[in-house]
């Protein structure tokens, strides 16, 4: 279970009664309903009800194009009256934007422009932990003597990309963001119409105005003009020509031995850097709380929380991209550490809490691990092959201000580029038809992965291998071949990828169409196996065990099936499906786990014909906020055998999952339009089926980005046995017993149709008119409320 500003939560399984207070406070609510429901059917009726908010649907599934490394560029954000220049080194609007960016008459002493704090040649920042302004003298970790600001200033490469500007994203696009500087008292400190007036006093620029607006006689030139072609310039600093680029392209020959190496680290289940800093812009439309700790006589900065979001928020902060990163140190939003190895040694130590700074809600994807020197030598490799200066617009000579323009700056990471970067030219490859590659024990099945085409299939005999596999290509078939009976000695009957406990993930792959089968994967530390952004990955009569967070793990795919697959000793979800369309999840067995099966923001999922037993939570279908996939929706549950899911919970601390409490049959989070029916659910302590909102897991004021009520959800028609029988402490403490069904009155177009089963709240009856049921909705809502 992914999410984010989590907390640690109580886990333990309690036998404790159910307080009999509670349980009398609702009979007395019963009774106050039944008398209240026909009142209710008319007088509240026809009340509207709030609305929940409707996720992003294009946000959920693989891109459509490209394959799993070379994902389409986001749309920018752009306003009607500020469109994209067809040609930006002839547009006018653009050329005029340039000419402003880097002169000094923007800012109310003539002395800063935007380029002396987003200078070209230090990665569009300055070279400093806090930003300067007003007053100070001189450029890059030079700068001194003049007015600090709060923050940094981020990089504007592929800021045109950012869903919101500022590191607290208080601005909305590109415009709102040039506006804040120019006009901040400590920054650039200049007027709006003191600005206007001095530029309609230069005629070069009266000229360039009237050319870009269709204007006369200067007429146009206003601070909306400014920022527009501020705007429209800063649109085309785009960096999208890298080696990496190259590489996701199909030139496997981009990336040096040692990028490969850590560009597989970087996305693996040990590090989790991908599932923040996303392909294509490695960068995130989330905030996220990491605990990057404050400087030393800093007042606190409390990032997002202070412009929405409250307590839930505190300390988080744009994710930045890592596009030509190494050319912008030092990192963060305040620059506290100086290299890329001191930001690889936070996150190996766990973020803030790992070094001692106490970080609430920290995002659950800030777990401490082991770093080497040489991965951190492989990482930093690999962030180097996300160079590009292609792009790095040419330097004016003047301005028509007659201003002086900032120099050029030295920046040691460009010296090193030509060391890191040193792939060789892409070969071609004679074109062949389909083949398959055996693959024997003590052979490399990677080896046979490098040499593979499209449309080819690895086969593995029966053996046991060492290694982490990594398919980047499309149409690649890994089967592992499985013997009846094996050999006369004892030998494995199929293909076992063994991690030893030492290595991440088993398998990862991102090209579209591919297929893994036959396989036992056991011991990684990270996940089994891993499928990224692709379409139509396969899994299919798997033994997975032991494989760290997750056993299947696909994530932002379409076209998903998992068959056959079992999955056991797992520290969050057996089975997962995260952010991804079109799933089908039948046939698996999933025991002795966090969570047995789990489908989280994805949408169109049918989950049919397991049997989930003996794990912490059995069936999980989620929305949770702060993920790239902002739906969840069309899940059908039915004919899976749901089985004494009461195991205790050993999910790190951190992570929203150890939230779960242990007897959990199915739950269902703020997921709308789930259809649960046919299965039986017997024997989990806490309840059966439980429908609820993200409030229940959040802090409360927390500001989500995703609908956090569960809405049209239909439970109908299972059956159930000696469920609730006794409840963790987390249902007690919450004044309820164990059940069948447990709601926590969230969403009246919920519905049940379950005559014989015990619910520890009153449901709302799938029979009922939509009227009624909002109706007695809404008289529960009240009940709870005031008695």
């Amino acid at each position: 279970m992914t999410a984010t500003k989590s907390q640690k939560a109580q886990t333990q399984e309690t036998k404790a009664e159910p307080q009999p207070g509670r349980r009398s406070l609702w009979k007395r609510i019963l009774l106050i309903l039944v008398a209240a429901f026909f009142v209710g059917a008319l007088a509240l009726g026809f009340w509207p009800a709030r609305a929940d908010f409707a996720g992003d649907e294009s946000t959920a599934g693989a891109p459509a194009r490209g394959n799993g490394l070379n994902r389409p560029f986001p749309s920018m954000i752009v306003r009607d009256d500020n469109p994209l220049a067809a040609n930006p080194e002839t547009d006018e609007r653009v050329q005029l934007g340039r000419l402003l960016f880097f002169d000094p008459v923007l800012s109310g002493a003539n002395d800063i422009s935007c380029a002396t704090c987003h200078h070209p040649d230090l990665g569009f920042t300055d070279g400093r932990g806090l930003a300067m302004g007003k007053g100070g003298r001189g450029l890059g970790p030079d700068r001194a003597g003049g007015e600090v600001v709060r923050r940094g200033s981020p990089t504007l490469w592929n800021a045109a990309y950012n869903h919101k500007q500022f590191w607290d994203g208080r601005a909305t696009d590109l415009e709102d963001q040039a506006k804040n500087p120019i006009t901040s008292e400590i920054e650039m400190a200049q007027d709006a119409e003191s600005l206007a007036a001095e530029l309609k006093a230069i005629p070069e620029y009266a000229r360039r105005f009237d050319a870009a607006f269709g204007s006369q006689n200067g007429s146009s030139i206003s601070m909306d003009a400014v920022v527009k072609a501020i705007a429209a310039f800063e649109r085309t600093l785009t960096a999208n020509n890298s080696p990496f680029d190259r590489y996701a392209k199909g030139d496997r020959h981009a990336l040096t031995i040692e990028q490969r190496r850590g560009f597989n680290l970087f996305r693996s289940g040990k590090t989790r850097c991908f599932e923040c800093h996303g392909l294509p812009t490695f960068a995130n439309p989330d905030f996220k709380i990491i605990g990057v700790p404050d400087l030393e006589g800093q007042k606190p900065d409390y990032g997002r929380a202070e412009v929405e979001g409250g307590d839930g928020y505190k300390r988080a902060f744009k994710v930045p991209t890592l596009r030509n990163a190494v050319l912008n140190a030092p990192y963060m939003h305040n620059g506290r550490f100086k290299t890329l190895e001191e930001v690889l040694d936070f996150y190996a130590a766990g973020g803030g809490p790992g070094i001692g700074f106490d970080t609430p809600h920290i995002d659950d994807k800030i777990r401490p691990y082991t770093i080497t020197p040489e991965e951190k030598a492989d990482l930093v490799a690999f962030l180097y092959a996300l160079v590009d200066e292609s792009n790095l617009p040419s330097w004016p000579e003047s301005v028509p201000s007659g201003l002086e323009v900032v120099p050029r700056l030295e920046n040691p990471a460009r010296a090193l580029i030509a060391k890191y970067n040193t792939g060789s030219p892409r070969e071609e490859d004679p074109d062949r038809g389909p083949q398959t590659i055996t693959v024997k024990a003590g052979e490399s099945i990677q080896a046979a992965v490098d040499r593979a085409r499209p449309g080819d299939t690895i086969e593995a005999l029966p053996g046991i291998y060492h290694e982490e596999i990594i398919v980047d290509t499309d149409k690649i078939t890994l089967r592992g071949v499985i013997t009846e009976n094996g050999t006369a000695n004892g030998a494995p009957q199929r293909p076992i990828l063994d991690g030893q406990k030492k290595m991440a993930d088993g398998v990862i792959a991102t090209g579209n169409d591919f297929h893994i089968e036959g396989f036992e994967v056991r011991h990684y530390t990270g996940n089994g196996v891993v499928v990224q952004n692709a379409r139509g990955p396969v899994f299919r009569d798997l033994i997975i065990d032991d494989t760290g967070l997750y056993g299947t793990y696909p994530i932002s795919c379409t076209g998903v099936t998992i068959e056959r697959v079992k999955a056991t000793r797992i520290a969050d979800a057996a089975i997962y499906v995260g952010q991804s369309r079109d799933i089908v999840v039948r046939d698996c067995e999933a025991h002795s786990n966090v969570t047995g099966i789990e489908i989280e923001n994805s949408i169109n999922a049918v989950v049919e014909n397991n049997y989930v037993h003996n794990n912490t939570g059995g069936i999980l279908v989620f929305i949770l906020p702060n993920n790239p996939s902002k739906a969840g929706r069309d899940c059908v549950v039915r004919n899976n055998r749901v089985i004494e899911n009461n195991h205790p919970n050993f999910g790190n601390p951190n992570a929203i999952v150890s939230r779960v409490p242990p007897g959990v049959g199915i739950m269902i989070m703020a997921a709308d339009n789930t259809e649960i029916t046919g299965n039986e659910i017997r024997g989990n302590n806490s309840y059966g089926v439980g429908i609820f909102s993200l409030e229940i897991a959040f802090p409360k004021g927390t500001v989500f980005d995703v609908g956090p009520t569960p809405e049209n959800n239909f439970v109908h028609d299972n059956t159930y046995s000696e469920n609730g029988r006794q409840p963790a402490g987390a249902i007690v403490e919450a004044g309820l017993s164990g059940a069948d069904l447990l709601w926590d009155l969230s969403g009246w177009s919920n519905r049940w149709q379950e005559s014989q089963a015990t619910s520890a709240v009153p449901v709302l009856n799938a029979s009922w008119p939509g009227f009624a049921r909002r109706s007695y909705w809404r008289a529960l809502h009240f009940a709870q409320e005031y008695l």
